[in-house]
């Protein structure tokens, strides 16, 4: 039983690392997209205006549990994805790239038939929300761009602490539990952190062809990214602002969900449509 609730602190992961986040409620409708080598899950939940949470780097959409519940209360339809290879999503021998999971992500909106939607990234999720927006712009209301680089120069080194470890600990028993390869984690790292260390490569050029409302959202204490990279972002996209999370680090949405979910509400009630 998970006794968390949104309103309480778990700001060292001890509560995640052993409950995992909350749990999600019954979905509207589930299923599997058949798309380009892969299976990608995905599940709805409640009615309204229509949001996709894209969750980050070896996690899976469970890690928005503290988060459907409030959106679906708040009047959004939600949509759930498993990245392709993480969760209960497939993957076949390619390399891992944005390009190709923005790609899954169309998939799932057209398979749903999903004119136009809001998209709210973590992470690698962000940077796959913001690459559709570029690709897609008319199936876009805006994107929550949060805890996440466009280039390389963003990110810091990496250095392990015990949140993190924390952290890719939950990951790996989620792994074993919902993947269709549950043997095969480390290959699986081994593949997502590549991807990470060569991608993305997104000029200030390309940024500021973004039209849409973007929050580029940063963590006060954020392991991963730099503070003056997400300045960076919010500067060269035009329809962006910058909103910065007092208290908390990378997995913000985990550690103090009351927080995450109403800077989250207020951006998502400004691009209802």
């Amino acid at each position: 039983m998970n006794h968390f609730n949104t309103n309480a602190f778990d700001d060292d992961l001890t509560h995640f690392a052993a409950h995992g986040a909350a749990p999600l409620p019954d979905p509207s409708d589930q299923g599997y997209v058949e798309h380009d080598g892969a299976r990608i899950w995905y599940a709805t939940y409640g009615a309204g205006s229509p949001v996709l949470l894209l969750h980050g780097g070896l996690g899976h959409s469970g890690n928005w549990g503290y988060q459907v519940q409030a959106l679906v209360d708040a009047g959004h339809r939600v949509v759930l994805i498993d990245s392709r290879g993480h969760g209960r999503s497939t993957r076949d021998e390619r390399p891992y790239r944005y390009e190709l999971m923005a790609s899954d992500v169309l998939a799932v909106m057209d398979t749903l038939q999903l004119e136009r939607a809001a998209l709210v990234g973590w992470s690698d999720g962000a940077c796959t929300a913001l690459i559709l927006a570029m690709q897609a712009p008319a199936r876009v209301t805006g994107v929550f761009f949060f805890g996440c680089n466009m280039d390389p120069s963003g990110t810091k080194e990496f250095v392990p602490t015990p949140i993190i470890d924390r952290c890719f600990g939950r990951h790996a028993k989620d792994y074993a539990q919902l993947s269709a390869t549950p043997a095969a984690f480390n290959a699986f790292v081994g593949a997502v952190s590549e991807m990470m260390k060569t991608e993305p490569n997104y000029s200030a050029h390309e940024l500021a062809a973004i039209q849409m409302p973007v929050a580029i959202v940063h963590s006060e204490y954020d392991e991963f990214i730099k503070q003056e990279h997400a300045e960076y972002l919010a500067r060269h996209s035009p329809g962006a602002q910058l909103i910065l999370l007092p208290g908390v680090s990378h997995f913000a949405p985990l550690q103090r969900p009351a927080l995450f979910n109403e800077v989250l509400r207020t951006f998502l009630g400004k691009v209802r449509g």
